[in-house]
């Protein structure tokens, strides 16, 4: 008989976690029972398969709430194990013979100054309770595994499973439609992720600034960058010429992003502080050379695949950028060398190694 598995499954449409999250779940569905903890409204965003292969328990208290607390407790069922995959885990959970999380970082201790001192309190308090309570704690590297140690001190392991690539991502073919669709120009560089302070698009900006024939292309929102960081607001209304380069494409469809990745000159990494970082490794499965900052994991994750600059100097990155797009024979190798690196990654294999780790082997 199959162990019973339920899985706060809530941030399934979160990026990083989102995408651990659906990657995992195939082949946890094929060990376990599995139930997954979901809100309600999010239930049709599930396939058939996934719907035909799983108990939904719904529960549709936001993340990060006081709420979520009490429905934990009261929705969660008798299970052998208990999956977080983030550390805003249930505090009181005697239902569940074994608690596992995931704590992919610890940014919120690292760059308190992001957060309001309730979110500080809050952080520190269920990032310390997450790794007290579970009997197993999980994290996607070395280096996080270094800062939980630094921060919280647990007193049990801290496993490393590296996170893989996906790879439904890679499309046959490349769809050029995509340049009108989008607006972009014939030539760019790109950069893919959230709107947090820390992923540093004010410093890509300030080094692109620098560079007058270069254009970058940010997927996502203007206004969803701007409200999140109001500096990056002024660094664009200061200068007219960079806001003529500069371009955000808006919502994306997941089917184009493979395009955008595969022609752009090259993907720029600007973050101050990753677990991972998935966006590097998905340019660099569409053949895209990769630009990275030194900072926190990066090094771990790309190796000799990407060039490397110093994220609090605009100067050394934008340096770091006219290198990289004066030299084809570097682009070539950068290419060459990403594919390579992602051998190191599969989700099958990362799977296994949680899986193990779930069951107690």
């Amino acid at each position: 008989m199959k162990k019973k598995l339920v899985i706060d499954f809530r941030m399934h449409k979160s990026s990083g976690i989102g995408t651990y999250l659906t990657s995992l779940l195939p082949f946890f569905i094929e060990e376990f029972d599995v139930s997954l903890l979901l809100n309600e409204k999010e239930i049709i965003h599930l396939s058939d398969e996934v719907l035909n292969s799983v108990s939904v328990i719904p529960l549709n208290a936001s993340v990060y709430s006081i709420s979520e607390q009490y429905y934990l407790f009261k929705q969660v069922p008798s299970c052998d194990i208990f999956w977080s995959p983030h550390y805003n885990i249930p505090l009181f959970l005697p239902q569940a013979k074994k608690r596992c999380v995931t704590i992919h970082d610890v940014c919120h201790l690292a760059f308190p100054d992001i957060l309001s001192w309730k979110e500080r309190l809050y952080s520190k308090l269920m990032l310390k309770c997450a790794v007290t309570l579970s009997q197993t704690v999980l994290t996607d590297s070395l280096f996080s595994r270094s800062e939980i140690i630094k921060y919280l001190k647990p007193n049990k392991d801290v496993n490393v499973v590296y996170c893989g690539v996906d790879t439904s991502f890679k499309v046959d073919g490349y769809n050029r439609k995509i340049f009108d669709k989008y607006k972009l120009p014939q030539k760019y560089i790109l950069f893919v992720g959230n709107v947090k302070p820390h992923k540093n698009i004010k410093g890509l900006l300030k080094a692109v600034e620098k560079i007058p024939f270069v254009n970058l292309v940010v997927v996502g929102r203007k206004d969803g960058f701007i409200n999140s960081d109001s500096s990056v607001f002024e660094i664009l209304n200061d200068s007219e010429q960079l806001s003529n380069r500069v371009i955000f494409t808006g919502y994306v469809d997941q089917k184009d992003l493979p395009s955008i990745y595969n022609y752009a000159e090259a993907f720029v990494f600007p973050s101050l502080y990753e677990g991972f970082g998935l966006p590097p490794t998905e340019a660099q499965q569409h053949s895209c050379p990769v630009i990275s900052s030194d900072s926190a994991c990066m090094p771990e994750v790309l190796e000799d695949s990407a060039v490397y600059f110093d994220a609090r100097n605009s100067s050394d990155m934008a340096e770091k950028i006219k290198l990289v797009l004066s030299d084809q024979r570097l682009m070539d190798k950068l290419r060459d060398n990403g594919l390579k690196n992602l051998m190191r990654f599969d989700w099958e294999l990362s799977a296994k190694k949680i899986i193990g780790l779930l069951k107690g082997e």
